[in-house]
């Protein structure tokens, strides 16, 4: 009787195990939409909507390249920032890389994360040939690059017109400056600096028309010690107010501890130097990060080249520092109520290079892909582009 029962218990649980098997193979799953370890058809399945018994659209699986590390307080913390938003708003955990450096190791990663993921963003403009290379690879994985302009059908482009924000902190710079000289450290001789540094010089102009800007280069993204030597230099050279375009804090911490103002870049960094925080451009990545996975889980993503504004929220500036008078905070609001409003342009002429060279003739309003190929200085920058 005990050897019959423990048959019947045995045919019962071959019975069950198959039961279990056949539901695991129809039933619901929130995972990515192809199963990990498969290559380059990942984004296809997505962008096919395909959807479980329930109706429900499979979460598409993400990745992050990262140039430096989130905890760098600058460029990679705010898109990671964006990264943790678009993971509240769909549901999808993404994977992330970070300290990967612009050269043939950015290919390896990313050809390595396009084999079991159906989206992969490329946070860096160095990053760009390297991804293109990758998208060609696996035209089913969608690649999207920020900073770039080269696409593919796979590959999509985004960026943003921060030097309206450049603009903005230059006007607190030029009222908060005693000694009418200005320093700015600047982190490659590329457009993307060149034409913040410029249109930061504008905005200071239009409120001190004799401050001077001097640039020091620092060939960094993220070296606070490089970064730091270089904001010290223009202290040296006895500037009293500095902006850097790098990832971290050290321009601003270097000022601090010479009493004199500075802003930083990317994000809000008051909190490394309440006392002597002036302002600077922010990002705000997240609605777009967002914007992206919905569109290739629902099948409509299009390899667009998107470039916010200050207007659609993904171009901000910081709050003033604590220490900026209320008539220069006034100047800084009125002047970004009149950005917004389509009122101020930032390179609206007339506008002369360093060497007196007419750039822009008054009246003129110079095009969005002059602005981003941009390799001259305007007049009153001191300093010099390496080529």
């Amino acid at each position: 009787m005990k050897q019959c029962n423990r048959f019947v218990m045995f045919a019962l649980a071959m019975i069950m195990t198959v039961v279990l098997a056949l539901a695991g193979c129809t039933g619901s799953s929130n995972e990515g939409a192809t199963s990990a370890g498969s290559a380059g058809n990942g984004a296809s399945d997505v962008n096919n909507t395909a959807a479980d018994a329930g109706g429900a659209k499979k979460l598409p699986r993400v990745a992050f390249v990262y140039i430096g590390p989130p905890g760098d307080g600058g460029w990679t913390y705010q898109h990671d920032q964006g990264r943790k938003y678009m993971e509240e708003q769909t549901g999808v955990k993404a994977d992330t890389v970070e300290n990967v450096p612009e050269s043939a190791d950015a290919e390896r990663v990313i050809t390595e994360l396009a084999q079991n993921h159906d989206i992969i963003f490329t946070t860096s403009f160095g990053y760009m040939d390297y991804t293109l290379n990758v998208a060609k690879k696996f035209p089913d994985v969608v690649f999207v690059h920020c900073a770039g302009y080269k696409t593919n059908d796979n590959m999509g482009t985004y960026f943003g017109e921060n030097y309206e924000a450049s603009y903005l902190s230059g006007i607190a710079a030029g009222k908060m400056t005693k000694k009418n000289h200005i320093g700015y450290v600047g982190a490659f001789p590329i457009p993307e600096v060149i034409y913040n540094i410029n249109a930061f010089a504008l905005g200071i102009q239009s409120v001190n028309p004799d401050a001077k800007v001097s640039v020091v280069w620092s060939n960094t993204w993220f070296d606070p010690t490089t970064e730091r030597q270089a904001a010290v230099s223009l202290l040296d050279q006895g500037a009293d107010v500095l902006l850097a375009y790098q990832d971290s804090p050290a321009t601003i911490q270097a000022a601090a501890e010479r009493g004199a103002f500075a802003g930083g870049n990317d994000s809000d960094m008051s909190r490394f130097a309440p006392d002597y925080y002036l302002t600077n451009p922010i990002w705000n990545w997240g609605p777009y990060y967002a914007k992206v996975v919905k569109a290739v889980q629902d099948g409509t993503w299009t390899n667009e080249q998107y470039m916010g504004s200050m207007k659609d929220g993904m171009v901000g500036l910081a709050p003033l520092g604590k220490n900026i008078p209320d008539d220069v905070k006034q100047l800084v609001e009125d002047a970004q109520a009149k950005i917004l409003s389509d009122e101020l342009h930032v390179f609206s002429g007339p506008i002369v290079d360093q060497s007196g060279a007419e750039k822009l003739k008054s009246g003129e309003t110079m095009e969005l892909d002059k602005i981003l190929e941009m390799n001259w200085f305007v007049q009153g920058v001191e300093g010099s582009i390496p080529q």
